[in-house]
Order: structure tokens, then C-alpha cells, then sequence
């Protein structure tokens, strides 16, 4: 009877912590837009504040310069819808793999190697190739120069287990210098380091205007894209493969999936999908290739992806509110004679808010109970 007594005394009493954290279950749509719209009206409030304390100035005046750097004209209208589009067939192309739990981090690299594909076919063949048939080649070439950047690390992956993350990554640096020996080779005029604006006087290889709007073939093929890959992640077998590999490798092993095959392929649609979108940049928007035509959204576009949880039809909302900060920054920083660092000051609350507003829809804090203790 002592040892017994001895053994429970011995137990160490402890309390439970003020506060925990545990998992929600499914939070109900209409609830979870409503936490997320609360954050964006909070992280207005608190920009705000920061607006006047720094600059002293009216802060809905500021916000209206914001509307207005993207809505402001027809003209800023439809610079934000394309610059929209751009980042989310991005957005689209690293959905596949990021649902994987593959962690694509060259996007940028991608996009570039389909804008180079896209601009050779323009300079060498936008003379000799019926206009049809020239867009083809285009597509085709930019869809598996895109495909090559993106397979080339799930190969790695697959069979000797490689980091595809800062495989990926340095994939970029590669491709930026291939793209700055391809402007010093097509340059014009010489000796400039820039290839100018390809085919200016045919116009081979531009995309042609759609019911009078120059961007909206960008809009119907991106759209298009985005609803085509909602459709394949959610409703086919390969989307099914993808999803289970994420989850778990081994389970996608004991199911019988071939999980190397699951990444090459995966990642071979990923890559051109982001090829695409550098012939979308090229030949329906700058006209040129530059080591800046994927200017940097190959990496926002990861935070597109993981704000609508690989959505795509998401991703199309949480695209214009990052382009739309982008614009207003820019006219906020113009109109008030702000450097850069004060206007992003802005976007980096709002955005601090709405990625914050995510831990509340996915987890709840429990508290202790009162007077509750755990032996």
C-alpha cells in the first residue's frame, strides 16, 4: 500500500498551459471570407495610422491614389488586368507542385526560358511563317523550353533525392545569364545590350487585339488555364496521385503510385505552364525578352499559391489584390513624393494582416479551463 501511495506521490502534478493551440475542423466559406475581409478593413485601420503618423497626411486621400494608380483609366485598367494575368498563370503553373509538397522555387527561370523560345521564334521566323503557324511554334517551343527547366530537378529528385528547392533556385541564375547572352546576341541597335522591341513594323508574333481590347487574349488564355488546371487537380486521377503524394510519400508508395514518375511528370506540366507564361510576356505584352520579363512575380506567385491554398480560381482574387497594392505603391510613392520603402510600408501591413488572418481560419487558441489539473 506504500509503495502504491510512494508511486502516485511521485507522479509530477502539472497544470495545463494558459493557452493552446489546436487545429480547427473546416471553417465554413462565408465565415472564413468574412475573417479574411475583417483583416483587410483592420489592416487599413492600422495603415492608417501609420500613414499619418509619418507623413502627416490625409490617409483616404492616399488610399484614393491607390485606386486610382490601378483603376485610375481605362488604359491603368487594363495594365493591371495584364500585369494580373501574368502573375496568375505563374500562380497556376506552381499549383501542381507546390500541392505535391514539391517545392518549385524556379518559376522565374521557367518563365524565362519560354520568353526565350518565344523571342527566337519572332526574330528568326516572324518573316518566313504564315501567322498561324508561327503562333504554334511559339506556344510549342515556349511550353517545352519551360518543360525542360522545370524537369530537369524533379529528374534529380526522382532518382537521387536531390533538394529541389535550391535546385530550382539556382536553375534561375542559370537562365538569367543564358537570357543575357541571348540580349547581347539579338541586341538592337548594336552595342545598345538591349533587343529593342522585336518586329515592330510586321508585328509577327503579337498577339492580335480581341474585341478591340489589346490583353484580352492574355485574359481568355489565362483564364482558361486556370479553370483547365481546377479541373485537372480536382476531378482526375493525376490530380489524385498529386494530392496523395503530398500527404505522404510513403502512403503514395504503399497505394502503389509511382511517386519519381509522379514527380517528373508533374513538374514537366508545371514547367510549361510557366513557359507559357513567358510567351504570354513576350509576344503579348513587352514584345521583347529581358532578364526582366518575369520581373520577380515567379517568386510572388508563391504567395499567391499558399494564400489560395492551390486554388486557382483563388489565386485569380488574391493575383489583383497583390497587383493592385503594386500600382497603388507606385502612385502613392509618385503623387506624395514618398521613396519606395514608406509606400511598401503599406503593402507589407496589408499583407501582413490577410497571411495572418490564415493561422485564425486554420487553428483556434483553447484556454485553460479554470481551476482544472492534469495529473
Amino acid at each position: 500500500m506504500q509503495g502504491k501511495a510512494g508511486t502516485i506521490s511521485a507522479k509530477k502534478k502539472y497544470r495545463e498551459p494558459l493557452a493552446r493551440i489546436a487545429k480547427r475542423d473546416a471553417m465554413p466559406a462565408l465565415l472564413s471570407w468574412g475573417i479574411r475581409a475583417a483583416a483587410v478593413l483592420l489592416s487599413l485601420i492600422v495603415s492608417a495610422v501609420v500613414i499619418y503618423s509619418i507623413t502627416k497626411m490625409n490617409p483616404l486621400k492616399v488610399y484614393g491614389a491607390m485606386l486610382e494608380g490601378a483603376f485610375g483609366s481605362q488604359r491603368k485598367i487594363w495594365i493591371t488586368v495584364r500585369d494580373t494575368m501574368s502573375l496568375l498563370c505563374i500562380g497556376v503553373a506552381l499549383a501542381p507542385a507546390f500541392k505535391m509538397r514539391f517545392w518549385n522555387i524556379g518559376a522565374e527561370g521557367q518563365v524565362l526560358a519560354g520568353g526565350i523560345a518565344t523571342a527566337a521564334c519572332m526574330i528568326y521566323l516572324g518573316d518566313v511563317l504564315p501567322t498561324y503557324a508561327l503562333f504554334i511554334v511559339m506556344i510549342v517551343s515556349s511550353c517545352l523550353a519551360g518543360a525542360l527547366w522545370g524537369v530537369i530537378p524533379a529528374l534529380f529528385k526522382s532518382r537521387w533525392g536531390t533538394n529541389e528547392t535550391l535546385f530550382t533556385l539556382m536553375m534561375n541564375y542559370v537562365a538569367i545569364q543564358i537570357t543575357s547572352y541571348c540580349v547581347a546576341l539579338w541586341e538592337n541597335p548594336y552595342g545598345s545590350n538591349y533587343v529593342g522591341i522585336i518586329n515592330p513594323q510586321t508585328k509577327a508574333g503579337w498577339f492580335p487585339s480581341v474585341f478591340g481590347k489589346q490583353y484580352m487574349l492574355n485574359v481568355i488564355i489565362v483564364l482558361t488555364l486556370a479553370v483547365g488546371m481546377f479541373i485537372y487537380l480536382r476531378s482526375t486521377k493525376h490530380g489524385y496521385e498529386i494530392s496523395v503524394v503530398g500527404q505522404s510519400e510513403n502512403t503514395a508508395r504503399y497505394a502503389g503510385i509511382n511517386v519519381g514518375k509522379v514527380f517528373v511528370r508533374t513538374m514537366l506540366i508545371s514547367g510549361a505552364v510557366a513557359g507559357l507564361t513567358g510567351f504570354i510576356a513576350v509576344s503579348g505584352s513587352s514584345h521583347t525578352i529581358s532578364v526582366n520579363t518575369a520581373g520577380g512575380r515567379g517568386f510572388t506567385a508563391i504567395i499567391v499559391a499558399w494564400m489560395a491554398k492551390f486554388n486557382t480560381l483563388t489565386m485569380a482574387l488574391i493575383s489583383l489584390l497583390l497587383i493592385f497594392l503594386e500600382k497603388g505603391a507606385n502612385e502613392i510613392a509618385s503623387n506624395f513624393g514618398l521613396n519606395d520603402f514608406a509606400s511598401q510600408i503599406i503593402t507589407g501591413i496589408i499583407l501582413f494582416f490577410i497571411i495572418g488572418s490564415e493561422f485564425f481560419i486554420n487553428y483556434r487558441i483553447v484556454w485553460r479551463k479554470k481551476n482544472r489539473e492534469v495529473v
